[in-house]
């Protein structure tokens, strides 16, 4: 691809994700509906989706920001909800919406079927942390969702390869599908587990931030590539290293935190954004050489491939859900009891996305009504994107989830600081008792103990009663006239440069501490 149409398409997707936070309109949705449209603009160049690069360059780094911004101890929580929904149901998506389609359209045989099952089954890992995110659903839900998104491609990846060798006529049978998906599912997770812990002590030995963040960013290519080379599971492999590097981010530099976090906030919304805008553009290209199936044949497909991936979720959502807690006591013990509701949300947010539309491109050209199965692939996408995002906000206002106790969550973070300060003090003790090696005067002193309440206080202020006419609670009102005082310093700073009595060397370094300073006090307002 030329440079200038790259270009236009990343600075395009950025402008319509900016512009998608202005809106009601979830971002993902918009950035399709802008790509339908573009895809007939005249001057648009055509932007045919590569498997060669979604797979191997687009989806490593976005499971990889996806999964270190997860918990893994929420994930091992709920970790039996999850697998039944990242492997048991995208199994029997694959199975039930391929037995409606070899039974709905004439002349496509089962084993082309069920790839097209294979390659619509997996809900998108993007899609569903984006729209999770912006609706604020209850933290279990959540979890089980992110968690789904994490894995799922790994077991939609493996069936589809095993479709699709019966489909060409090449497969091993049962046996063989098994002991693939063994091979695909152990050998990643075993990939991952592998280059985890080396990964991880040489970030943490590395004291340059540039070369941890060069490091950081080659990381989950590094994991795909590796396990695709034993033919084991890319994406397991990159979830679990990402799992594990994210569980021990405390142990790493704070200055390579901080650089890291803005450089994966980049390129997370970069690449979602050019996702979901190169999803829209597909129109065109799937379009073209549907043949026989033309017209409302066609359409017909459409809606009744897009039901059965619909009904084929609630179908097996329920169940998973209550079946396990009506079996098990254990289970009924351990878990938290839900109600019909939580399983509805989550049987609705089953939006699919860019991994399915690059598993349909990469089918080759030999197999039969290989257009018809982009053409069903693509309109899968579209329809969940659009109908299930447009109407998962007002379904969840409708059923009142409970929302996160933000009034809990602030006490259990006070909480937290007031331990974490109550530690510091003794340290900053004994520190002083020992002279000879902190030799400290007594203003610089008080000034940390002072540093050190200020942080106690700050959370339990959060708690407390609220300007009547800003509507700013005491620690609000501090951290504005914080930036407020840094602004005016940074305001004399560079006078001081434009007057020549400081030089521009002296006015970075300058600028760089008051930026510091004022990306704690960012930090801590935003959470």
């Amino acid at each position: 691809m030329e440079v200038l149409p790259l270009v236009a398409l990343v600075a395009g997707s950025a402008a319509v994700a900016g512009a998608a936070r202005r809106t009601p309109v979830p971002a993902p949705l918009l950035l399709v509906a802008v790509g339908l449209v573009a895809a007939y603009v005249p001057g648009v160049p055509s932007y045919a989706l590569d498997p060669h690069i979604v797979l191997p360059l687009l989806l490593p780094p976005l499971l990889h920001t996806a999964a270190v911004d997860s918990s893994y101890l929420d994930l091992r929580a709920n970790l039996r909800p999850i697998a039944l929904l990242s492997v048991g149901y995208v199994l029997f998506a694959t199975l039930a919406v391929g037995w409606v389609t070899y039974l709905l359209v004439p002349g496509v045989s089962l084993p082309v079927a069920l790839v097209l099952g294979a390659v619509v089954a997996p809900p998108d890992a993007v899609a569903a942390t984006a729209i999770a995110r912006r609706l604020g659903l209850p933290n279990r839900v959540t979890t089980i969702l992110q968690g789904e998104s994490l894995v799922n491609d790994a077991t939609a990846i493996t069936a589809y390869k095993v479709a699709l060798a019966a489909a060409v006529g090449v497969g091993a049978g049962w046996a063989g599908g098994v002991a693939e998906f063994l091979l695909a599912s152990v050998g990643g997770v075993g990939v991952g587990l592998l280059l985890m812990v080396p990964i991880h002590q040489l970030r943490k030995r590395l004291r340059e931030p540039l070369l941890q963040n060069t490091l950081s960013l080659l990381i989950p290519f590094v994991a795909y590539a590796a396990a695709e080379r034993v033919h084991a599971s890319g994406v397991l492999a990159v979830v679990v290293v990402a799992l594990y590097l994210g569980h021990r981010n405390w142990q790493v530099d704070f200055a390579t935190r901080l650089q890291e976090e803005a450089v994966w906030k980049v390129v997370a919304f970069v690449l979602e954004s050019v996702v979901f805008a190169l999803i829209g553009l597909q129109l065109p290209v799937v379009l073209k050489g549907l043949g026989e199936y033309e017209g409302i044949a066609a359409a017909w497909y459409a809606v009744a491939v897009f039901l059965a991936v619909v009904v084929a979720r609630f179908a097996w959502v329920f169940p998973a859900t209550f079946m396990p807690r009506w079996v098990s006591e254990r289970i009924r013990t351990r878990e938290p009891d839900t109600d019909w509701k939580s399983p509805v949300v989550v049987g609705w947010a089953g939006m699919r996305g860019v991994v399915s539309l690059a598993i349909a491109f990469s089918v080759p050209m030999s197999v039969p009504h290989r257009n018809l199965i982009l053409f069903l692939t693509f309109t899968t996408v579209i329809g969940t994107l659009v109908v299930q995002g447009l109407t998962l906000p007002p379904l969840i206002r409708m059923l009142r989830l409970p929302p996160r106790d933000a009034q809990a969550e602030t006490l259990a973070e006070a909480q937290a600081q007031s331990e974490a300060s109550r530690a510091a003090e003794e340290r900053l003790a004994e520190l002083l008792e020992a002279p000879e090696n902190s030799t400290l005067p007594p203003p610089l002193a008080d000034r940390l103990r002072t540093v050190l309440e200020r942080r106690r206080n700050a959370v339990w202020e959060r708690l407390g009663e609220v300007n009547p006419v800003t509507g700013e609670s005491a620690d609000d009102v501090y951290r504005r006239l914080a930036r407020e005082m840094i602004e005016a310093e940074r305001e004399v700073f560079v006078t001081l440069r434009d007057q020549r009595r400081i030089d521009d060397e002296m006015l970075r370094g300058l600028l760089r501490r008051l930026d510091l300073e004022e990306a704690a006090a960012y930090r801590e307002e935003t959470g």
